[in-house]
């Protein structure tokens, strides 16, 4: 297999049609002598396993811990394909799904994720499939899921060319929309105006709640002030810090009137120092949820510690 990832996915409405994709795709792999894995919550991969040869040779890999935020996905995933071509393999397959819990609570970032592997994972000879429960996954993170596939696995095992599909970096640069979280409904406990980095840090320690882990508070804080960092020397002002919180969750906003960093991967992937990023990937690394949005004002990040809704 020649080198590229090779991107699709699966919209499915019962289990037979799942098994009907994922059987013959992973048995392909088997076949081929390839690195064949499933990483799927743990229903959905009993019942691949189940519909496969008990001596099948594939590996099931967790999604609590792989699936905790799109960057540290993507730096796991890099690692273990690495091993892979390390190891002779000529060929890897994957077949693997988003938990819902990370569909329903922040689905912005793991969009961006999605677009982001078809670069990330491009250097790597890699098959995957993507699986996407139409029972129970939102319309609008089925219009992303065709906008960030190259193809759509059909059943059989073979794969079509998705006509619907965008190429990355427009994907990753277009507007999209930041649903507002319930919390932002509420007055700012704070709101900055061109603040220090300093200022930044100070405000959003005084706005903690007392049932936030006090790591998590300090992750905030560290990503807070690397991204007004960034705003300020690299975006336009006024640069504007809104701090919301409630029960077991801190949400600050950081805006500015430029179009945001020239790097569409930013944040995903490790940031080029000469044209900013470096603090939205710091924060795509620690946050429990980050929310990056363009528009005709300019471009915000917005950071959540504790539950990220």
């Amino acid at each position: 297999m020649s080198r590229g990832h090779d991107h699709a996915a699966v919209h499915y409405g019962c289990d037979e049609e799942l098994l009907a994709v994922a059987v013959p795709f992973l048995e392909g792999g088997l076949a081929a002598g390839e690195p064949t894995l499933v990483s799927m919550e743990p229903e959905r991969a009993e019942l691949v396993r189940a519909a496969l040869p008990s001596s099948a040779r594939v590996d099931y890999l967790p999604t609590r811990d792989r699936y905790a935020r799109p960057a540290a996905a993507i730096r796991s995933y890099r690692e273990m394909l690495a091993g892979f071509v390390a190891g002779g393999a000529a060929g890897i397959r994957v077949f693997g799904e988003i938990p819902r819990l990370a569909i329903d609570t922040s689905w912005d970032w793991w969009a961006r994720y999605e677009a982001t592997v078809n670069h990330a994972y491009g250097e790597f000879p890699l098959r995957s499939v993507c699986a996407y429960d139409t029972r129970t996954t939102p319309s609008h993170v089925l219009d992303d899921v065709t906008r960030t596939h190259p193809f759509v696995a059909t059943p059989g095992g073979g794969h079509e060319t998705n006509t619907g599909y965008v190429d990355p970096r427009s994907f990753l640069t277009g507007p999209r929309p930041m649903t507002p979280l319930p919390i932002e409904g509420k007055v700012p406990l704070a709101v900055l105006t061109d603040p220090r980095p300093a200022d930044a840090r100070r405000a959003v320690v005084a706005s903690a709640p007392v049932d936030l882990p006090a790591a998590e508070v300090d992750d905030l804080v560290l990503a807070v002030s690397e991204v007004v960092d960034n705003a300020i020397r690299h975006g336009r002002p006024p640069v504007k810090v809104r701090i919301w919180a409630g029960a077991g969750q801190l949400v600050v906003t950081v805006h500015d009137t430029g179009a945001g960093p020239a790097d569409p991967f930013a944040g995903l992937l490790p940031a080029d120092r000469t044209i900013g990023g470096r603090g939205l990937w710091i924060a795509h690394q620690i946050c429990s949820g980050v929310t990056l949005h363009r528009d005709e004002t300019g471009f915000t990040a917005r950071l959540t510690a504790g539950r990220p809704w």
